[in-house]
């Protein structure tokens, strides 16, 4: 039994980085699926697509990389976990790395970005960070 969905599909990605794999794929909840949307609108990952298989909807998320062959994820880490939940308000919403980085927070405005966040002068859980 799996009990952070959210942190194994960051895995799978940093893995898929690593591996140097133009894809990866787990399995698709609405969650996730925000959780991609913001990473692809920032332009950490190429591709969101969900995809039936076995009768069950998977999530396949295109590897970005650089001129080098580097993945642009140079780093991804859950904030919030089961175990411990981390949420703040719309004044310290973080920055990662300068702003280099990125936080995805989850708002009750939907996922957001941290600039979308400060932006719509929300806060909420912060789920992962992302440089």
């Amino acid at each position: 039994m799996m009990t952070d969905p959210i942190a194994d599909m960051l895995t799978r990605i940093r893995n898929a980085g690593v591996a140097r794999q133009s894809t990866t794929g787990c399995p698709s909840s609405k969650q996730k699926i925000a959780v991609a949307n913001v990473l692809h609108q920032a332009g950490f990952i190429s591709s969101v697509k969900v995809e039936a298989r076995d009768g069950h909807a998977w999530l396949v998320l295109g590897i970005r990389y650089d001129e080098d062959g580097r993945p642009l994820i140079d780093g991804i880490q859950r904030v919030s976990k089961p175990g411990r939940r981390v949420y703040v308000d719309k004044e310290s919403v973080p920055r990662v790395r300068n702003g280099l980085g990125l936080a995805v927070i989850s708002t009750s405005r939907g996922v957001l970005s941290d600039d979308a966040a400060r932006e719509a002068h929300v806060g909420g859980e912060v789920v992962c960070e992302v440089w």
